[in-house]
């Protein structure tokens, strides 16, 4: 009897160890995101160049730079809501600090939070209807001056442009 208890405790041990590895890497588990340069121009007409991460689909976009631990200083993300709508944001399972670009149909930046808190769950409100979303590393809108009523300029913002 005391064999099959102490069976029973190692094999318990043991699926609790995979289920310790196993599960963070399913989490980390890559969606895929096509990349495009993205430039946003300034009022002053100055362009500030990007290359981004593209999430269209609700997967995409669920997923977002979930679980990303570095991301260069001209990388970020574009979310695109094929249409116009209040967005709500939030950094559950974001290990980095972002600055968030609330742009509309047009790509006008309408909002911008800065340093938004890793792991936070409070809610990040657009404050109005948005199409697009751009993710940034946290300190970039303060470092290169990034407004709101300055323009954001990519592949996924022209082409869908009404």
């Amino acid at each position: 009897m005391r064999g099959f208890v102490l069976f029973h405790a190692i094999r318990s041990a043991i699926l609790a160890l995979f289920f310790m590895v196993a599960l963070p890497a399913l989490a980390e588990e890559q969606v895929r995101f096509e990349k495009e340069p993205l430039l946003i121009q300034n009022v002053a007409g100055k362009m500030l160049h990007f290359t981004v991460e593209i999430a269209t689909t609700e997967e995409q976009r669920a997923r977002g730079l979930m679980f990303r631990k570095t991301m260069a200083d001209d990388a970020g993300m574009i979310f695109d809501f094929g249409q116009s709508r209040r967005v709500a944001m939030w950094m559950e399972n974001t290990i980095l600090p972002l600055d968030m670009l609330f742009a509309d149909d047009t790509g006008t930046i309408r909002h911008i939070k800065e340093n938004a808190k890793p792991y936070s769950r409070d809610i990040i409100d657009s404050m109005g209807e948005v199409k697009y979303v751009v993710e940034l590393n946290a300190g970039i809108v303060a470092k290169l001056g990034i407004k709101p009523g300055d323009k954001i300029v990519s592949a996924t913002t022209t082409s869908k442009a009404k």
